[in-house]
């Protein structure tokens, strides 16, 4: 993607932009499905935010998921508030590029969604996917309760066996409880439907996560 840089290093806090308290503006619906892009979401649906790499690919993997109401890209788990693309691919403000996803765990399980998640990327490349390189393509899960972050765990766990079974190395995907979500610009929310010959820049391992290996 553009204005990528090459440092794999995080900036600590006193690094990091200053940012603004105004939000960038974003579309109130989302390009494919219409549903609100910020809620309200329907009653008993979850969230989870997940960096994958760039997040066009990342997203439209997402939306064209079964049981997913609604899909958003922006930035996470950094230090500037409100930040600007250009901002985050400077590497100077710790965010990664990253996609919530909202789920209705009748149709999908938080197992289905963390089984798209190690499939459609690879876990184990640190600060960078494939040809993207850079903190903010780093892998990460993002969750909304300490149940989530204990099963997100497990299931890094039991997935780190059949990667390394299958000759891969070891997983350095974040994880930790939801930071605050900064929504990326008008621009890129849905960026593969709105240009269908776009950049993608996702390949996972071809290791299959099926939900059994969750349980």
């Amino acid at each position: 993607m553009l204005f990528g840089r090459k440092s794999h290093a995080m900036p600590t806090p006193a690094e990091a932009l200053p940012g603004r308290d105004t939000p960038v503006l974003t579309p109130g619906a989302h390009f494919v499905n219409g549903n609100p892009l910020d809620g309200p979401f329907p009653e008993g649906f979850e969230q989870i935010v997940v960096g994958m790499g760039c997040f066009w690919g990342a997203e439209r993997i997402f939306w064209q998921t079964t049981g997913v109401w609604v899909t958003a890209v922006g930035y996470s788990a950094g230090f500037t508030p409100n930040p600007t693309y250009e901002e985050v691919c400077s590497g100077r403000t710790g965010h990664n590029e990253v996609v919530r996803v909202v789920f209705d765990p009748s149709v999908i399980s938080f197992e289905g969604i963390l089984s798209t998640f190690w499939e459609n990327h690879n876990p184990t490349q640190g600060m960078r996917q494939g040809n993207d390189t850079g903190t903010q393509y780093r892998s990460g899960l993002y969750v909304s309760t300490e149940a989530n972050l204990t099963e997100a765990e497990h299931s890094r766990d039991r997935y780190q066996r059949s990667l390394t079974d299958s000759g891969f190395g070891e997983i350095t995907t974040e994880i930790a409880l939801s930071p605050d979500f900064f929504f990326a610009e008008d621009y890129h929310q849905q960026y593969l439907a709105k240009n269908p010959g776009g950049y993608c820049g996702i390949g996972g391992t071809g290791v299959s996560c099926p939900i059994g290996l969750l349980d």
